[in-house]
């Protein structure tokens, strides 16, 4: 059988039949270890925050309907590592605009969000900041499920929290920091700043029942002379522990020579306390003095008109000796635990502030009592906590204000503006 010429290769014939060749997969996209370890970062960010949202609302849900804090020291260990990782996140924004800040910006500054919104609700109503703080916590939990939702479209747990897919867009760019570190030093910064300087002088003010404000000289006494039909007379010096070596003297020349001085000043007759109580370093931190070695009343009649310690509840004795503890040696993780852990009963903070305020205050009225009818004037030189129920109580039996002058403790710009007195 021969090929007809005419016929050229491939006509009429089966084509010709090659080796297939290896099949290669498509390529997968080129992984980048910066990614990941962004997306990691933000995953530990955002499970951490729902973490303590639900620790906080267990520990506060505890606390208001049952009257105890089982997880106190659990919830300041987390919501420290929250806080730490939530600075981290912040400190990457300025760095790379990968991070979507719509969601990170609102984890990142929930709860600071919430400590300053809610100061002003704390100072109003301190009475009610169990129910506040409870509130905040059921907030804080709706929002981090929310977020987790509309992340991950569920939620089921999953990990990562937050897919490395969405850590899109450049990993860093000039732009997005100079515009993140001007906005943050242009604007957040001195709003922070001007709000914790109206809330400070908010609480002041109000807890102190106007005897203590915060002016723009600096911290300032007022002193009320209070005087009875019979021509008795009570002055009410709101006293700091530290102040201006000036503003003591300048007190103690105020003071009527002929008058009878009830002092502050705890006793421990049974050495209950293990330290000390002394400002000596917070006052020379600040270069200010202490009031136990500059007030020195110039009146004869000085007389002790203070508890003694053995008075206080054993939990207060005890709060007090870690209290001086951390003043004198600083804050060590040790004593931070131990300060976490004298707290964790609700009932802590009122047994506290009825051996440092109450218990004193009444004392104090019986000295008063039992000292008019032996001098005509009586100055009170207490600490300016003690003022307000002190005033109350002498405008019961029969005094009414008469005067008020106002020294400065605590001066924010030192031999520039000119004393009040």
């Amino acid at each position: 059988m021969t090929l007809d010429s005419n016929l050229h290769p491939g006509d009429g014939l089966p084509p010709i039949l090659t080796a297939p060749g290896p099949v290669t997969a498509p390529a997968e996209p080129r992984r980048e270890p910066l990614r990941a370890i962004i997306a990691i970062l933000l995953s530990l960010c955002l499970g951490l925050f729902i973490a303590d949202a639900l620790i906080s609302l267990a520990d506060d849900s505890l606390a208001l309907f049952a009257q105890f804090q089982l997880l106190a020291g659990m919830r300041g260990i987390l919501g420290t590592f929250t806080v730490l990782f939530s600075l981290l996140v912040y400190g990457l924004m300025a760095l790379t605009p990968a991070i979507p800040k719509r969601w990170f910006v609102p984890v990142v500054w929930f709860n600071p969000a919430a400590l300053l919104l809610g100061l002003p609700a704390w100072i109003y109503f301190y009475s009610h900041a169990l129910p506040i703080a409870w509130l905040i916590s059921l907030v804080q939990v709706i929002f981090a499920l929310f977020v987790l939702w509309r992340i991950n479209g569920s939620l089921k747990p999953r990990w990562p929290l937050f897919p490395e897919r969405l850590v899109g867009g450049q990993l860093f760019s000039w732009s997005n920091l100079c515009g993140f570190c001007a906005i943050n030093v242009a604007l957040v910064l001195p709003a922070l700043g001007v709000y914790l300087l109206c809330c400070g002088a908010l609480a002041v003010d109000h807890f102190s029942e106007g005897f203590v404000a915060l002016r723009r000289a600096g911290f300032t006494v007022q002193v009320r002379k209070y005087v009875r039909p019979d021509g008795k007379s009570i002055l009410l010096v709101p006293m700091s522990h530290i102040g201006e070596p000036e503003f003591y003297r300048s007190l103690t020349r105020s003071f009527p020579t002929n008058a009878m001085v009830l002092m502050e000043g705890v006793r421990d007759d049974k050495n209950l306390l293990t330290n000390r109580i002394t400002y000596k370093r917070m006052a020379s931190t600040l270069g200010l003095a202490q009031q136990q070695r500059e007030f020195k009343p110039s009146p004869v009649q000085v007389i002790p008109a203070d508890i003694d310690v053995d008075e206080f509840a054993p939990s207060t004795i005890d709060f007090l000796n870690l209290v001086m503890l951390i003043h004198s040696r600083g804050l060590t993780p040790e004593n931070l635990v131990l300060l976490m852990r004298s707290s964790e009963s609700p009932q802590f903070e009122k047994q506290v502030f009825d051996d440092i305020l109450k218990k004193r205050n009444q004392h104090l009225l019986h000295e008063i009592q039992d000292s008019l009818p032996l001098a005509d004037s009586l100055v009170i030189p207490w600490g300016a906590a003690h003022m307000p129920e002190i005033a109350r109580e002498i405008q019961k039996a029969g005094f009414r204000l008469d005067s008020s002058r106002e020294f400065v403790a605590i001066r924010f710009h030192r031999n520039r503006t000119p004393p009040l007195d």
